[in-house]
C-alpha cells in the first residue's frame, strides 16, 4: 500500500513539473518577430527566361528527310536562358545571382525567394533582371526611394506581363 502511495505521489510531482514547464513556455520568454529598428525586404518571384537559341527554319531538304508526322518547318529548342537577378540597396549589392531554369530539359522557371533584414528609414532600392543570354544588359530595371518602417515587410515581385518589377 505504501508503495502505491509513493508511486502515485511521484507521478503527481512529475506531471506537475511538466505542466509548470509547459505553462511557463506558453507565455514566456516574449517572442519578438523583428528587432525594433529592423525592416524586412523579400524578393520572391518565378520567371521563365527567354529561349536560349533562336528558332531554326528547316529547309525543304531537311523536311524531306523527316518522317511525315514530324515535318514541322520551325524547330525551336526547349532550353531557356538563366535569369540574372541583381538587387541593390543604397548603391550596395544586397543580392546577385544567376538562377538556372528548372526541369530536366532546363525549360522551366527560375525562382527567387530571399529575405534581407535592413535598418529602418529611407533607402534607395534598385532591382535589375536579365532573362536572355542573347542580350548584354539587363532587360528590366526599376529604381525607387522607399521609406521602411519598423517591422515592415517590403516585397519585390516580378511580372513580365505587367512590365517588370512590382514594389509593395
Amino acid at each position: 500500500m505504501l508503495k502505491k502511495i509513493m508511486q502515485y505521489s511521484g507521478q503527481a510531482v512529475f506531471y506537475g513539473l511538466f505542466v509548470a514547464v509547459i505553462g511557463y513556455f506558453s507565455s514566456a520568454p516574449a517572442y519578438m518577430h523583428f528587432p525594433k529598428d529592423i525592416a524586412l525586404i523579400k524578393a520572391s518571384f518565378s520567371h521563365a527566361g527567354q529561349p536560349k537559341e533562336e528558332c531554326h527554319v528547316r529547309t525543304a531538304d531537311e523536311l524531306a528527310k523527316l518522317p511525315p508526322n514530324m515535318r514541322v518547318a520551325l524547330q525551336c529548342g526547349r532550353e531557356r536562358s538563366p535569369v540574372v537577378f541583381d538587387l541593390e540597396l543604397d548603391g550596395k549589392a544586397v543580392y546577385r545571382a544567376e538562377l538556372p531554369p528548372a526541369g530536366l530539359s532546363r525549360d522551366g522557371v527560375s525562382t527567387v525567394y530571399q529575405r534581407f533584414q535592413v535598418p529602418v528609414g529611407r533607402h534607395h532600392l534598385r532591382a535589375r533582371l536579365k532573362d536572355s543570354v542573347r542580350v548584354t544588359d539587363f532587360n528590366y530595371v526599376k529604381e525607387a526611394d522607399v521609406e521602411l518602417a519598423p517591422a515592415q515587410v517590403f516585397v519585390v515581385e516580378f511580372s513580365a506581363r505587367t512590365g517588370g518589377f512590382i514594389f509593395k
